[in-house]
């Protein structure tokens, strides 16, 4: 009777059921059959609301959909233009760093796309680029960022793992920039293989660019500084970037108004992105809420540890343990969300993955690089839709455009996942 219900609930999963309900149904299931109060469901929401981290989620996103629906986005893009423009591959570079910037503050949420790809399309086709490169470019830069800081993915897994998010925040720093290193070198290659038009470099016009977009060039400065300064916890540093935030994009570039006075106004007003922000952290709390009280249950049961003897039976190596675990999470990556993917699958590889001696921090950076790629990976993974919406192309011509990018990244992962340096020396 218990695998009917289960397969039927992976059925209405597959039908497109809330995966909280999902979760939530198969938690009080398993409970039920092992004779475990269900009780212990509501032990697990009190022990998330206590939480000292999780006043961050609500607040980094609220920070993220402010600039989202201000003009930061075409204020960021002009900066990095005027700054970098005039290099070989200046602009596919601008796309880089405008999407990563604008990632971090989303998370992989589909926002940086359909936020930025309007505008930096037409700028790329404008400069001779090759079309399919630029829709290329800009569909995997739309989940590069995540291993920086703020990110909510990091504060998410650092939550849902257990180990310091601010450590996790200084790990994520070089492998972050390497990820974006390989998408711009290979943006210079092309450009001098097409040779794109390069725009002049203009002293005025960087000067111009950098101060109309200088507010929020400061947002991760203000976080880094008052973090790592040892002035704040990271729970006060996410309240500081939400009000700094809110008091620029609301009172200095008036891009957001208050309340909405005028019809013919056209500006978002706050009411309208509380909402939005809002609903997203609703979401992620209901399923962290739901997939803590599963993992309560698998915990119990000692799941981690069955699969792990499993795994030992047939793997002997780390090296060979660390392939798989790439091959699965990548299959994760693009068949879920990260946010549901952190709370349903981190429990069930941080186990394993230290019986194998892998640094729990460079395990979470191994993982969110892997899913920050199974966004683009073929044939489900989520930006080859948001893009194939976004800018109407059939996604089947989304796998061809982005699968350079998925080779070049995937590269980038293999050093990341075995140069374990790369991640901990900072933090040693």
């Amino acid at each position: 009777m218990l695998v009917v219900l289960g397969l039927l609930l992976f059925l209405a999963a597959l039908l497109g059921a809330p995966l909280f309900i999902v979760l939530a149904a198969f938690a009080l299931l398993l409970f039920a059959d092992s004779g475990t109060g269900i009780v212990v469901l509501a032990e697990e929401q009190y022990k998330l609301a206590t939480n000292p981290h999780l006043i961050t989620i609500p607040l980094f996103t609220f920070a993220g959909f402010l600039m989202a629906y201000s003009k930061a986005g075409d204020r960021l893009v002009r900066a990095s233009q005027a700054v970098l423009g005039w290099l070989p591959g200046g602009l596919a570079m601008v796309v880089v760093a405008t999407c990563a910037f604008f990632t971090t503050f989303t998370g992989a949420s589909g926002v940086t796309i359909v936020a930025l790809g309007g505008l930096l399309l037409p700028m790329m086709v404008g400069q001779k680029y090759p079309e399919k490169f630029g829709l290329g470019l800009i569909t995997a830069s739309g989940s590069i960022g995540l291993l920086f800081p703020p990110s909510l993915p990091i504060i998410l897994y650092g939550i849902v793992a257990m180990v310091s998010i601010d450590k996790l925040f200084v790990a994520g720093i070089f492998p972050g920039l390497l990820m974006m290193s390989v998408l711009a070198i290979f943006s210079i290659f092309v450009a001098n293989k097409e040779e794109v038009v390069r725009t002049k470099f203009e002293a005025a016009e960087a000067a111009a660019a950098t101060k109309a977009a200088f507010w929020e060039l400061l947002v991760p400065v203000v976080v880094l500084v008052s973090i790592y300064g040892g002035f704040v916890t990271i729970g006060e540093a996410s309240a500081i970037a939400a009000l700094y935030v809110l008091l620029i994009e609301v009172f200095v570039t008036k891009d957001i108004t208050l309340f909405k006075t005028d019809e013919d106004d056209e500006r978002p007003d706050l009411a309208l992105v509380i909402r939005e922000s809002m609903v997203m952290v609703g979401a992620i709390l209901i399923i962290l809420g739901v997939a803590l009280g599963l993992t309560n249950y698998l915990v119990q049961e000692e799941v981690p540890m069955k699969i792990l003897a499993l795994i030992q039976d047939h793997v002997e190596s780390k090296f060979t343990f660390l392939i798989l675990l790439t091959v699965f999470l990548l299959i994760v990556g693009c068949l879920m969300d990260i946010f549901s993917a952190i709370v349903v699958v981190v429990p069930l590889i941080t186990p394993i993955a230290a019986e194998y001696g892998v640094d729990p921090i460079h395990l979470g950076i191994i993982f969110l690089a892997n899913l920050e790629i199974g966004y683009i990976t073929p044939p489900v993974g989520l930006n080859l839709f948001i893009s194939s919406l976004a800018f109407d192309k059939p996604v089947v011509e989304l796998y061809r455009m982005a699968l350079p990018f998925f080779f070049l990244l995937l590269g980038a992962l293999m050093v990341i996942t075995f140069w374990e340096d790369l991640s901990l020396f900072m933090i040693r």
